[in-house]
């Protein structure tokens, strides 16, 4: 299986340029986090759609032969992948179909609405086989969530950037669902800092490729074990390709339980002013509880979350010591 490259990534680099924030990397608390570099936040909620998504999505469509192109374009998604493909499709003046579950949070489905893509609802173990025949019936190309070289080389643009900006970053943590995120990450680090070391974060409730990566093939859990977790945005599993960029690049994989969530979407709220939706929120989770040593770099996935969850969460009364203050 052919693995995307620093090649693939670094162009993608370029044509993603008119349409993705180049986002900054946000220290986190004082100097003194683990005594050796601090702690550093990337906040891809900051993306036209709130989300990493839009690099993977303007990849894909921008690489398309332009006549294809032109037929529209279908994607189905949790729902940050459905307003990046909209995203693109509309700044490429082409239709778009976006097949989303009928649980996802109403401000991605009205978000992607607003986009002018058309949105048809199913239950979520469907996503995938009505998108199919979307894609049959319209003549239109499909744009995967993750299953897809230029989709990971999109998102592989987040680790040109880390390490760019953060030139001994000793770890790089990672929100994990599809993979595609950590698929193209992983790539574009070890590629450039072969010694940093890159982790994944999925939900315990959704732990599938954290368990596929403990037993060095894939392991499936059901739509519904996977929908238990607050993290609606983590709750895809990994595909043969992205589980591939996984085992060759990835160094770990962590779960972090829905308190551990909701307590890093609150602090970052409260302490970093940032608003993070909880999928968004797994990998500082996981920063909060394990510390790494040296400068640690933190992706925050997205922001696109319901505000009266948003502000549930927020409300939550802080469980435990800070150990930043410990």
């Amino acid at each position: 299986m052919a693995l995307v490259t620093i090649s693939d990534i670094r162009s993608a680099a370029g044509l993603i340029a008119p349409a993705a924030v180049r986002t900054p990397l946000l220290r986190f608390g004082d100097e003194g986090w683990d005594g050796t570099g601090g702690l550093w936040l990337k906040p891809e909620s900051l993306q036209p759609v709130g989300a990493f998504k839009v690099r993977g999505a303007y990849h894909a469509l921008a690489r398309l032969p332009e006549d294809v192109r032109a037929r529209g374009v279908v994607a189905y998604s949790s729902g940050n992948h459905a307003q990046a493909v909209a995203y693109a499709a509309k700044r490429f003046g082409v239709p778009a179909t976006i097949v989303v579950p009928d649980t996802a949070p109403r401000v991605k489905v009205e978000a992607t609405r607003a986009l002018g893509a058309e949105v048809v609802l199913v239950p979520m173990a469907l996503r995938e086989s009505r998108a199919a025949e979307l894609v049959a019936s319209l003549g239109a190309t499909l744009i995967p969530p993750f299953d897809h070289p230029d989709v990971i080389a999109g998102q592989g643009t987040v680790g040109l950037e880390v390490v760019a900006d953060l030139p001994d970053v000793a770890t790089v943590l990672v929100p994990v669902s599809g993979g595609g995120l950590l698929s193209g990450v992983a790539t574009a680090v070890k590629a450039l800092s072969p010694g940093t070391r890159v982790v994944g974060v999925e939900p315990e409730l959704a732990g599938d490729a954290a368990a596929s990566f403990r037993a060095g093939s894939l392991v499936r859990w059901s739509p519904a074990d996977r929908a238990r977790t607050i993290a609606d945005g983590l709750r895809a599993e990994p595909s043969e390709l992205t589980f591939a960029h996984i085992r060759a690049y990835a160094d770990d994989l962590l779960t972090v339980s829905e308190e551990e969530i909701a307590a890093a979407v609150g602090r970052l709220a409260r302490e970093a002013r940032l608003v993070v939706e909880p999928s968004g929120a797994v990998a500082f989770a996981a920063a909060l509880r394990e510390r790494p040593a040296g400068p640690t770099a933190v992706v925050l996935s997205g922001g696109n979350v319901d505000p009266e969850v948003f502000a549930e969460l927020v409300r939550r009364e802080p469980s435990g010591a800070d150990p930043r203050r410990g």
